[in-house]
């Protein structure tokens, strides 16, 4: 996409490339360009024969507080196609995110502070996903309306996943490891050096074999039905942008904006704005 990247690029170690979400001004918020050029990066890594994995994480101070709603996408085009009609935009996002499965070399998720909503499905679609202890990861939009990406039930368990799903309320990095989220937890001062530690470790096996063994693990899960799955809640989320409470939120933020919008849906909850 043309113009500045909204990411940053750099090699920490030899075989290892890092990509920083640039937008920390607006936590990270993923609009259309942030999110391919940060695909555009990964694309890029996955062809270079000198990177065997690559890191994403977030520049300020979180990782992603999730997409763009404030009005960033005026004139960006979506990165890439998606077949039009109801529900373009989950299967848009989805098609996004599960494609770094289909990369062939690792991408590590390095979270801190907030992710949010798409940060959070972001962070799933990674191979592996390093934490935070203070992290957050929640879905504070099924307060409005319904995921785009259903990855909760899948990687939290039923009973957490139906928590959060119908709360909204997030979980610490500390939780989002016992759940089985996320692969470990560190103090939020040295998770760039423990991420880098694992990113290391990955970078001493060839990548003709890491790529085959990552395929291991996400096969097994295709097996299982995940991919199916996600893609099938798609459809559920499109069927939630036609709900009443939906259309009465999108009326409250052309009444009073975005930011308020947003508080006055989380007051009750004391969290996220208001904390």
């Amino acid at each position: 996409m043309p113009g500045e990247s909204l990411v940053l690029v750099d090699e920490p170690a030899p075989g290892i490339r890092r990509i920083t979400l640039n937008r920390p001004e607006k936590r990270n918020a993923l609009n259309h360009k942030l999110r391919g050029d940060l695909i555009d990066a990964l694309e890029a890594a996955d062809v270079d024969d000198a990177v065997r994995v690559s890191i994403v994480r977030g520049a300020g101070t979180c990782f992603s507080a999730g997409y763009d709603l404030g009005g960033g996408n005026e004139g960006l085009p979506y990165p890439h196609h998606t077949a039009p009609g109801d529900g373009q935009w989950p299967r848009h996002v989805t098609e996004t995110w599960m494609g770094i499965w289909d990369l062939q070399k690792p991408v590590i998720a390095q979270v801190h502070g907030y992710c949010l909503a798409g940060g959070s499905e972001l962070a799933t679609g990674c191979d592996l996903v390093y934490v935070a202890h203070d992290a957050q990861m929640g879905y504070p939009a099924t307060r409005f309306g319904v995921p785009d990406m259903h990855f909760h039930a899948w990687f939290l368990g039923m009973r957490k996943a139906m928590e959060m799903m119908l709360t909204g309320d997030s979980i610490s990095g500390d939780e989002a490891v016992q759940l089985g989220w996320a692969n470990r937890a560190f103090p939020a001062a040295e998770l760039d050096d423990e991420v880098l530690a694992v990113a290391q470790r990955i970078a001493l096996v060839p990548t003709d074999i890491s790529s085959l063994n990552k395929r291991t693990v996400h096969r097994q899960m295709d097996v299982m039905g995940l991919r199916t799955g996600i893609r099938a809640g798609t459809e559920l989320c499109a069927l939630g942008t036609k709900q009443e409470s939906f259309a009465a939120f999108i009326d409250r933020i052309d009444e009073i904006g975005l930011k308020d919008a947003l508080s006055e849906r989380d007051g009750p909850f004391h969290d996220y704005r208001t904390a």
